[in-house]
């Protein structure tokens, strides 16, 4: 792992806007009542041929450290893990039993990342389908169709597929790839935050709360964060 650069920022940080953009206020637990998801769009596919089916989102798209991780999840339909839903509807706390859960009965799981390098070279969407196309390649089981979460299908990916908009909140394999992935990617941020401890990564994974923007302006940027994203693009401008 690379030191931490202790120096300040050449220029000064950027002010914090009004509001914190956070990708979600309940990316850090929800709450309220969580419909509840079904197999009935995987059975739908399965019953005109296409099988196996694969689930795919992605998790860090918006933090200003750390890199994004996709996963793409294949269920077994005799074996469907119990209370899997939106990752962000759920506590932490559920997601890591949801998580063994998924791993125990799924029939192949893929996580792969796309580093902070690449999302600042090519930028955070491209960053993403790369990482969606490896994690892709990565299954154990070829999928015949991939379910994924959103509106924007990456190109060139090892199977064909739809992307579905809020899919993680209609579709359990997509539900299921979303809370692999940010579970995966907590646990990456909390090792980050164990060996970098002046940023918290392990408190709030990344993300642009006022703890994380006062320790950037206070200690600088590490070699993990976002060079590309605010408030480091707004500061060198």
């Amino acid at each position: 792992m690379h030191n931490v650069n202790k120096s300040p920022l050449p220029v000064e940080i950027a002010p914090l806007p009004k509001r914190i953009p956070l990708e979600e206020a309940a990316e850090h637990g929800g709450s309220g009542k969580m419909k509840r998801l079904t197999y009935r769009i995987e059975s739908r596919l399965l019953a005109k041929g296409l099988g196996p089916i694969a689930g795919m989102d992605e998790a860090g798209r918006g933090p200003l450290a750390g890199p994004v991780a996709a996963a793409a999840v294949i269920l077994d339909k005799r074996r469907l893990p119990r209370g899997v839903n939106d990752s962000k509807a759920l506590d932490a706390e559920t997601r890591e039993t949801l998580y063994e859960e998924i791993m125990s009965r799924a029939l192949a799981v893929s996580v792969a990342f796309g580093a902070v390098t690449e999302i600042d070279t090519i930028n955070i969407r491209q960053a993403t389908f790369a990482a969606m196309r490896r994690a892709c390649a990565g299954l154990s089981l070829r999928p015949a169709y991939i379910l994924i979460d959103g509106c924007d299908f990456p190109d060139r990916l090892a199977c064909p597929g739809e992307a579905i908009v809020k899919g993680d909140a209609k579709c359990m394999s997509i539900a299921a790839a979303s809370i692999v992935a940010k579970v995966t990617r907590d646990r990456l941020m909390r090792r980050l935050g164990y060996q970098h401890p002046v940023y918290g990564f392990e408190r709030h994974s990344g993300y642009a709360t006022e703890f994380h923007v006062t320790a950037i302006a206070k200690n600088g940027p590490s070699p993990f964060h976002r060079m590309s994203f605010w408030p480091f693009r707004a500061a060198a401008d």
